[in-house]
């Protein structure tokens, strides 16, 4: 199968500065979510909403990533790549703005935007890799993966603080200006790709299917899809109650609690930076894949068996998380045998995985409820873990005439 994409325009693209859109861009993709969790507190008495009621706010936009991801590769597939993460940034710093405006309708609305605009971004950015940085793509998804947490723990270090020095308004509704700054770069970066965009992300190829099954017929992006669905769970599980976990069992205060939490968020790091150094060294793609697995178990166990260890655990698990995301992501833009179908399956990846991972936190708190205790809730998240790691492993293992390119170079 050949597939063909117009370069005129395309190779007049500088990397550095497509890549530093992409890295503004992240940047933005989880900052103005979590932004809320710095300042709960004053959100909630400033809405008059309990603190259940504020958790929407938190939890709407991660499912938005799973039930507006079909309507995000439309848009995309219509618009282009560069334009329809253009309108997203809009879309996104509007939906900031609102959030802060009035009062609570006001702020479902607004967050509403947000996860719409972010599922966007969510979906684009690993075509984009796929598409216009092809020799670069492990380290600039890397890249990409590690930012997103960078993004998180900048917006929770700062909101608190602009909070106290103003109010928890324009705490929230500052962070439109990076998007602003977002939307300029990525302009820059993309404006030569504009004519190009639409027939590059709808051109399916008549070679696809003459070659081989229909995209979404393939084992290879039902495994993924799967694998993902494991990986997020696990993530936004452990993300709302590792705090919660750590402050009833060790007596933590809820200052050295956050600390634990911020370690877990920026070991991912580590891991971002890792997985595409061993995709490169490492002879088949299915070793990265159950290194991460294995690896991220270390945190639910440890957690069960000596928490006093909680550092290692949370540093281990962090760095398998950020490597989690990353392998899957690569896994899509190897797998893919054109550009569609690259926007497809990080289509149906993203939003079957990011759907589960809505449960995470509800299933994860439901069971610390019922029990009174970490075990069960541990366990389950150990469940998702070896679902990514047994699934994850064996997808890798499938191999496909582009595996056989590589190898043969």
């Amino acid at each position: 199968m050949s597939t063909t994409h117009p370069t005129s325009t395309r190779s007049a693209v500088a990397p550095a500065l497509l890549i530093t859109a992409i890295v503004l861009l992240a940047l933005n993709l989880r900052g103005p979510i979590v932004a809320v969790s710095a300042v709960t507190g004053e959100v909630q008495a400033g809405l008059g909403v309990d603190a259940a009621t504020v958790g929407l706010l938190t939890s709407l936009p991660v499912l938005c990533f799973g039930l507006a991801t079909p309507a995000a590769s439309l848009l995309l597939a219509r618009l282009g790549l560069g334009r329809g993460v253009l309108i997203a940034l809009v879309v996104l710093a509007a939906g900031i703005v609102l959030r802060s405006l009035g009062g609570f309708p006001e702020a479902i609305a607004g967050t509403l935007l947000i996860g719409a605009a972010v599922t966007v971004g969510n979906v684009a950015v690993p075509v984009v890799i796929g598409r216009d940085l092809p020799q670069r793509a492990g380290p600039v998804l890397g890249l990409y993966t590690a930012t997103l947490n960078v993004g998180s723990m900048t917006t929770l270090s700062l909101t608190a603080p602009i909070a106290g020095a103003t109010d928890w308004r324009f705490a929230l509704a500052v962070w439109a200006g990076l998007v602003l700054v977002a939307g300029v770069a990525w302009w820059l970066a993309t404006r030569d790709l504009c004519e190009d965009d639409d027939s590059a992300a709808t051109d399916t190829g008549p070679s696809v299917e003459a070659s081989g099954p229909l995209w979404w017929r393939r084992p290879v992006v039902w495994g993924l899809t799967v694998a993902f669905a494991g990986q997020a769970f696990a993530y936004y599980g452990v993300t709302a109650w590792l705090p919660v976990l750590l402050t009833d069992e060790l007596g933590m205060t809820s200052e050295a609690a956050g600390f634990s939490a911020s370690l877990f968020q920026i070991s991912a790091i580590a891991g971002a930076f890792g997985v595409p150094v061993l995709l490169r060294v490492c002879p088949a793609p299915w070793m990265p894949v159950a290194l991460v697995g294995v690896v991220w178990t270390a945190l639910p166990l440890g957690l069960l068996l000596a928490p006093q260890s909680w550092p290692v655990w949370s540093v281990l698990g962090g760095a398998a998380q950020g490597g989690g995301i990353t392998v899957i992501f690569a896994l899509v833009v190897r797998r893919a045998r054109d550009l569609a179908e690259n926007r497809r399956m990080s289509a149906l990846v993203q939003g079957g995985g990011y759907l589960v991972a809505a449960t995470g936190p509800f299933v994860v708190g439901a069971a610390y409820e019922y029990t009174g205790g970490w075990d069960v809730p541990m366990l389950i998240v150990l469940g998702a873990l070896l679902v990514l790691l047994v699934v994850g492993t064996a997808t890798a293992v499938i191999r496909t005439p582009r595996d056989a390119v590589r190898a043969a170079r």
